[in-house]
């Protein structure tokens, strides 16, 4: 009996646009990202969902809202799906964090799995947190497909996970543009196994977030420095 979970990013949001860390900051979906919700709420009507389950943050509710829009399934949410928390860089400019939080920011650029902002949640919480969310969302619904949207750095974390590495090997796991698809099969014993990470293929092109912004680039494994 296969479980099937469709690993959704939100769209893009206001902090997306401006460059801001989100975590835990509850921006509004941007002008770009009502579009990209018009896509996905296309494509969520190609899945054949029996559940759907949502970070609290608007930015995530919001888009399980599209790609629930032809299934009319309740949403519920799930504290542990929520983004990592920022600390005390919730709602701050990117380019301020090489000047005021050097070290920090060097182990979110380098050594990811070591990243704690100040105040915040260290990167193997969030690990821990987040496969804990989603293998209790498969445990609830056996042999079910199931939608199940978060956020850019929670998500990165659980496909680390999905292809059994601990938090230490999320350098070998790249970012997701927004409204990305990730699909992973559960068996009885819970054990994941990734199908396709980070498909973007319902978007025009002219839609998607990395199209237009180079910063994801360098953070990718094997990518520009």
């Amino acid at each position: 009996m296969v479980t099937t979970v469709y690993l959704i990013r939100h769209a893009q949001a206001e902090g997306n646009e401006k460059r801001l860390f989100q975590g835990h900051y509850n921006g509004g979906v941007s002008e770009m990202g009502w579009r990209q919700l018009e896509q996905l709420a296309e494509y969520g009507k190609t899945l054949p969902l029996d559940a759907v389950y949502s970070s609290p943050l608007d930015r995530a509710l919001e888009t399980a809202k599209a790609v629930n829009q032809s299934h009319g399934l309740p949403i519920r949410i799930r504290e542990g799906l929520i983004e990592i928390n920022g600390g005390d860089w919730e709602g701050v400019a990117w380019d301020r964090f090489p000047l005021d939080y050097p070290e920090e920011n060097d182990a979110w650029e380098n050594r990811p799995w070591l990243f704690h902002a100040p105040n915040g949640e260290t990167m193997a919480e969030v690990y821990q947190r987040i496969t804990a969310a989603v293998l209790e969302i498969v445990r609830e619904n056996p042999g079910k497909t199931v939608a199940v949207v978060s956020h850019g750095c929670a998500i990165r974390n659980f496909l680390t996970f999905a292809k059994g590495l601990p938090v230490e090997g999320i350098a070998q796991t790249g970012w997701c543009d927004n409204t990305a698809v990730s699909k992973i099969e559960f068996d009885e014993k819970l054990a994941p196994k990734l199908v396709y990470e980070n498909e973007t293929g319902h978007l025009a092109e002219e839609t998607k977030t990395f199209a237009r912004q180079l910063w994801w680039k360098k953070h990718e494994p094997g990518g520009e420095k």
